[in-house]
């Protein structure tokens, strides 16, 4: 091969569109004259959000995504690298668990903040809230548990060889089962008031 043949090898226009169209970040123009049926397409820019085909879509680091209903909760459950208080790794075991509580790391912005709560005074009524709240979701468990114990009587069930069983208990059971769960959390509430 000729080392002149390699220099004068020229680019195509499409090569060239191509590159410019990267270098502006215009990911969605063409590079190719056509005939025909031409789309109408719209340009979005990074960070739009528009709908198309029923679906909710937008474009993130140049990438067009859509958009689910479970982005929020995703999001949400996302554990960041770095503690967004403090900058520092979240490494620690209870990192994730003090993020979903307080939005920070355990060690050291929680540990700090119970440190100042405590020189303040205020420890104990932020120990009682935290206890509170951990009851409240306990008591909503086990009312939604005995809610669908007692629903799911009488329910027929489908096994792995394809029989329907109807599986029936004692109706009074349930119902005695759910009056001694309601009795329990009413105590329960009474302690957290």
């Amino acid at each position: 091969m000729n080392k002149d043949s390699v220099l004068k090898k020229e680019f195509k226009k499409e090569d060239v569109a191509r590159v410019r169209n990267l270098v502006n970040k215009d990911y969605t123009a063409s590079t190719k004259q056509q005939s025909g049926y031409k789309k109408v397409l719209a340009r979005h820019k990074e960070g739009d959000v528009w709908q198309e085909s029923g679906k909710e879509w937008t474009i993130k680091n140049g990438i067009k995504q859509s958009i689910t209903k479970l982005d929020v909760a995703k999001k949400a459950l996302r554990l960041p690298l770095r503690c967004p208080n403090c900058g520092g790794p979240m490494k620690h075991h209870l990192a994730k668990k003090m993020y979903k509580i307080h939005g920070f790391c355990f060690d050291p912005c929680t540990v700090e903040m119970e440190a100042k709560l405590r020189t303040a005074g205020l420890y104990d009524q932020y120990e009682k809230r935290m206890m509170q709240g951990n009851m409240k979701t306990f008591i909503k468990d086990v009312e939604e548990w005995a809610g669908a114990l007692v629903e799911n009587v009488g329910q027929s069930y489908v096994t792995e060889q394809g029989d329907v069983e109807q599986w029936n208990s004692n109706n009074g059971k349930q119902k005695e089962i759910l009056e001694t769960v309601k009795q329990y959390t009413k105590q329960l509430q009474e302690h957290i008031n």
